[in-house]
């Protein structure tokens, strides 16, 4: 059972984040009105958007709920964790950022 349960979070995975290396499902609940992915991202680290220094320092973490549209008459809801990091370089106006 788990095996499947494996498999179907990785064909997910693959349908839902094609183009996101670091994104691990976590889980997976269908019932007859609603159907839930949740899923977070896996990558060690991150860049910095304004001055480009790689930072692992995890400040905290968000969901967000990115809109999806329904699939088999359900209604999707996909739960993304995302976290914020913060920035390594001192002399960088970022103190924060989220990946």
């Amino acid at each position: 059972m788990f095996r499947a349960v494996e498999e179907v979070l990785l064909r997910l995975k693959k349908l839902l984040f094609p183009s996101i290396a670091d994104v691990a499902g976590l889980s997976v609940d269908v019932n007859v009105a609603i159907g839930r992915v949740d899923a977070q991202c896996t990558a060690d680290g991150v860049v910095c958007p304004i001055c480009g220094t790689r930072s692992n320092r995890v400040h905290g973490s968000y969901l967000r709920f990115p809109a999806d549209v329904p699939s088999g008459g359900r209604r999707v809801v996909l739960q993304l964790r995302g976290r914020r990091f913060t920035c390594g370089d001192p002399s960088c106006a970022r103190r924060t950022f989220f990946e």
